[in-house]
């Protein structure tokens, strides 16, 4: 081989390399690029973003009518441009609004049989909250309403929730338990519907849940039930599978369990999850 050729042989040989430099810091040879500090073109990224704004509905029980103005208006702050309208009514009611395809996207109820009842509507619930009852008596407690046993007393105008209705079945549930039987002056379809009977002074005790009488000020006696004779109404809450803002939904489920939602919800008079 003349040395010629083999000068030009060497020189190929240093441009080949001198060109595969540069194209080895462009990749890896397997065709992957490594992003850009701070890019956010990877999956883990975009699903961890904040959900776009929207008109959420959510369809939540009638106990808790206050507290749940107090937290939709922390979560509209929270999350600009988001709107949260409430619509408050007894649990049973709300299922069959789900049931009916209510235009809706979140639901919160006061039991958890009536939120499991609806499992082909929902996505996973959670316990957000609970509650215990007490006996509602009438101003000034004249009937000196003590107990549970003394709701018997037919002198004693009573009015409870309908049996069908989450309050209605707790108070038929620890009434059994103590053997008492009450003979209600009505069965209403809500606990604040309980409530105002005896507060307008149309009855003269009725059993309601302890955050319900905390807002009646002096125009009820809130008399407590001892834990073993009381019962623990549970709230869970869930998206609906119907909701047109699904993602905004799950976060506004999500968020009742954070520490600022629990907060809302504990000074409220409700009990931990």
């Amino acid at each position: 081989m003349s040395p010629t050729l083999n000068r030009r042989r060497a020189a190929a040989a240093a441009l080949t390399a001198a060109l595969l430099v540069p194209l080895a810091a462009c990749g890896n040879g397997s065709g992957d690029t490594k992003p850009a500090a701070g890019s956010s073109g990877n999956a883990s990224s975009s699903a961890s973003a904040e959900p776009k704004a929207a008109n959420l509905t959510v369809l939540a029980a009638s106990s808790l009518t206050d507290v749940f103005k107090t937290a939709g208006a922390a979560y509209e702050k929270a999350h600009p441009g988001t709107k949260v309208t409430f619509s408050f009514a007894g649990s049973q009611e709300l299922a069959a609004q789900v049931k009916q395809g209510a235009p809706a996207d979140a639901l919160v109820t006061a039991d958890t049989k009536t939120m499991d009842g609806l499992k082909g509507e929902t996505g996973d619930a959670k316990i957000i909250a609970k509650n215990r009852l007490v006996i509602a008596a009438g101003k000034g407690n004249p009937f000196k309403i003590a107990a549970l046993k003394d709701l018997a007393d037919t002198k004693i105008k009573v009015v409870l929730a309908a049996p069908e209705v989450p309050v209605g079945r707790y108070s038929k549930e620890i009434l059994d338990k103590q053997g008492v039987t009450v003979k209600p002056v009505s069965q209403e379809p809500n606990v604040r519907a309980v409530l105002s009977k005896v507060e307008l002074g149309e009855a003269d005790a009725g059993l309601v849940y302890k955050t319900d009488s905390a807002k009646s000020g002096d125009k009820v006696v809130a008399v407590d039930i001892p834990d073993d004779q009381n019962a623990v109404a549970s709230y869970p809450a869930a998206a609906l599978k119907q909701s047109k803002n699904p993602e905004a939904a799950a976060a506004f489920v999500a968020w009742l369990s954070t520490p600022e939602a629990q907060k809302i919800l504990q000074d409220a008079g409700f009990q931990q999850a």
